[in-house]
């Protein structure tokens, strides 16, 4: 897939962009790059001790930031009819704001070409945050993106922008003893 190259640059520079994920409309960085990752906190007015969600190209990229976790997850993955979001215990290697309090971070192993495009093309996982101010509910198309998103953020991937896309993940976390907590379904 070909993506504009403003928004592969704009990621390789450690900056914003803002991407139909393969959820919804999000906002997205490198996510080992802290800079990156607090110019996101400040679009959204989030509160810096709420996490995000990554989304990674394979079992492969999540090995390299989650040194541990339970051979359960390569199932759950697989077996998923809809995308997961799996919160992993002591993560490494990541910008620190993207990490919850106890080091755990949420991925997503995305099967998306266009989210895969963005992850291969810096070769590093992306944030994957709703597109939306803290607090306010997620837009369910591009139109309905408040417009200081998109006047703050770096770039934008004009792709799909017709279509609605409103289904979040499925969130659950997963415990080196192979427990599972679902957080959304």
């Amino acid at each position: 897939m070909i993506l504009d190259q403003k928004v592969i640059e704009a990621l390789k520079a450690g900056k914003t962009i803002l991407y139909p994920s393969d959820t919804i409309w999000g906002l997205g960085c490198d996510a080992t790059n802290e800079k990156a990752c607090q110019r996101i906190f400040e679009i959204k007015n989030r509160p810096e001790n709420k996490s995000f969600i990554l989304l990674v190209d394979s079992f492969q990229m999540i090995e390299k930031y989650i040194p541990e976790f339970p051979p359960v997850c390569y199932d759950l993955v697989d077996l998923s009819d809809k995308p997961l979001t799996i919160i992993y215990p002591n993560a490494q290697g990541l910008a620190p704001s993207v990490l919850a309090a106890d080091g755990s971070v949420g991925i997503r192993l995305t099967k998306d070409p266009i989210c895969l495009s963005l992850i291969r093309s810096i070769r590093l996982p992306i944030v994957s945050t709703s597109a939306n101010i803290s607090g306010q509910p997620f837009p369910t198309s591009f139109e309905a993106i408040d417009p200081n998103i998109k006047e703050h953020v770096d770039a934008i991937l004009e792709i799909r922008t017709n279509e609605q896309l409103s289904t979040p993940s499925q969130i659950i976390k997963i415990g080196l003893d192979s427990s599972i907590q679902v957080i959304r379904s």
